[in-house]
C-alpha cells in the first residue's frame, strides 16, 4: 500500500483537524474517491451492480481501500450509497449509472406512518461488517470513515423519487402538509442515529452527512425543517466521534449550518474558505473546498489550486478536499497529484505562491 510522505498517524492527524487544531500537514481525502474514475473498480463494476457491491462486504471493503492503495489518501470512507436507508425503511430502491430510483416515493402522510425503524445491524448488517473489515486491514493508525445522509436530503429522494431540478414534489409536499413533512424528517432522524451508531460502534472513526441538496432551500425553510431534523442526529449521537456535515451551494446558509452542532463543516467551492473562518470563527473545523473540474485541468493548475487551498487557513482545523465528489472521467494520475500537492503543501509557501500569482 501508498505510504505517507512523512511518517505519521493519520488518524491522529485527521482528528487533530477535526478538534481544530494546527496540524503538521493537511490530511486529504476525496469524496467519492473510491468511484468510476479507477480502472479496478470499473473492472469490479464490469462483473457487479452497484447495490451488490454496497451489499457485499468482500466487494465493498476492496473498493474501499482502491483509493488508500492507488492515491495514499490519509481517511478510508466506507463504500456504500446514501439511500441505503431508505431501503431498510420500507422504500423499493433501484441505483445504477443512470441514478438512483424510488419508484413508490413518499407522497403522504399514509406513506410516512408506513416508513419503519430497523435494526443497522440486522438489515443493514453488510455496512458495519464492511467498516470493520477495513479496520483491520488499514490498522489503528488510519481513520476510516462512515456516513448518511442528512434527513432533509433523503427526503428529497424519498418524495421526489429521483433526482429532480427544484424537487417540486418535494417543495409541494413540504408547503402544503408541513407538519407531516415534519414528521417524516423526525422517522429519518430517528432511523439515521442507530445507523450510524452500529457504523461508529464497528469502527468509523469519524462520520460525515450529506446534506447536498440543502442548498434549494431559503434560510427559513432552511431553519424551520432541515436544521432541527440534523441537530436531531448529531445530539443523538452524543459526541462519540467527530461529525461532518456536507453542504452544498450552502453560501445563504452558512451562519444556520454551523448551529447544527457538527465538529466539521465541509463546503463547496462557491465559498471562501478564509471568508467563512473568519465569519463563522475557529471553532468548527472546516473540509474542503476544491472544484472537482480543476482535477480536469493541467497539472499547474491543480497545483496552484491545490496549494492555494491548502494555505487558506494556515493548516488550521482544516481536511482538504474537494467541493463536491470527483468527476468520474478525472484522470487517476490528477488524483494522484492532488493528494500528493495537498499531502506535501507547506502554509507559508502556499500563501507565498497564491501571492506571487
Amino acid at each position: 500500500m501508498s505510504e505517507p510522505k512523512v511518517s505519521i498517524n493519520r488518524k491522529e492527524l485527521f482528528l487533530s483537524a477535526c478538534r481544530g487544531e494546527r496540524t503538521s500537514r493537511l490530511p486529504v481525502w476525496m469524496m467519492r474517491q473510491a468511484g468510476r474514475y479507477l480502472p479496478e473498480y470499473r473492472e469490479i463494476r464490469s462483473n457487479h451492480a452497484f447495490l451488490e457491491v454496497c451489499k457485499t462486504p468482500d466487494l465493498a471493503v476492496e473498493v474501499s481501500l482502491q483509493p488508500f492503495r492507488r492515491l495514499g489518501v490519509d481517511a478510508v470512507i466506507v463504500f456504500s450509497d446514501i439511500l441505503i436507508p431508505a431501503e431498510a425503511m420500507g422504500l423499493q430502491l433501484e441505483l445504477g449509472d443512470a441514478g438512483p430510483n424510488l419508484p413508490n416515493p413518499v407522497r403522504s402522510k399514509a406513506d410516512v406512518d408506513r416508513l419503519k425503524n430497523f435494526d443497522p445491524e440486522t438489515e443493514t448488517g453488510f455496512l458495519p461488517e464492511a467498516i470493520r473489515r477495513i479496520v483491520k486491514s488499514v490498522g489503528p493508525d488510519v481513520p476510516v470513515l462512515g456516513f448518511a445522509a442528512a434527513p432533509w436530503t433523503l427526503a428529497c429522494y424519498m418524495v421526489e423519487g429521483k433526482t429532480k431540478d427544484g424537487f417540486p414534489n418535494v417543495k409541494s409536499f413540504l408547503y402544503h402538509e408541513p407538519k407531516t413533512f415534519r414528521e417524516l424528517l423526525h422517522r429519518i432522524a430517528e432511523a439515521t442515529i442507530p445507523y450510524l451508531k452500529a457504523q461508529i460502534a464497528a469502527g468509523a472513526a469519524a462520520v460525515q452527512l450529506f446534506d447536498t441538496w440543502c442548498g434549494e432551500l431559503d434560510l427559513d425553510d432552511y431553519n424551520r425543517f432541515a436544521l432541527p431534523a440534523v441537530q436531531e442526529v448529531i445530539s443523538g449521537l452524543g459526541n462519540r466521534v467527530p461529525v461532518i456535515y456536507y453542504t452544498k451551494a450552502s453560501h445563504h446558509l452558512l451562519h444556520a449550518v454551523a448551529h447544527s452542532g457538527a465538529n466539521v463543516l465541509s463546503v463547496d467551492w462557491r465559498v471562501d474558505l478564509a471568508e467563512v473562518r473568519k465569519s463563522l470563527g475557529p471553532r468548527i473545523a472546516l473540509q474542503g473546498n476544491v472544484d472537482p473540474a480543476v482535477l480536469l485541468g493541467p497539472h499547474d493548475k491543480i497545483r496552484a489550486v491545490t496549494q492555494d487551498t491548502a494555505g487558506a487557513l494556515g493548516g488550521q482545523g482544516h481536511i482538504l478536499n474537494l467541493g463536491h465528489g470527483i468527476l468520474q472521467n478525472t484522470p487517476v494520475e490528477n488524483a494522484k497529484l492532488f493528494i500528493d500537492t495537498g499531502q506535501q503543501a507547506l502554509y507559508e509557501d502556499a500563501r507565498t505562491a497564491a501571492q506571487e500569482r
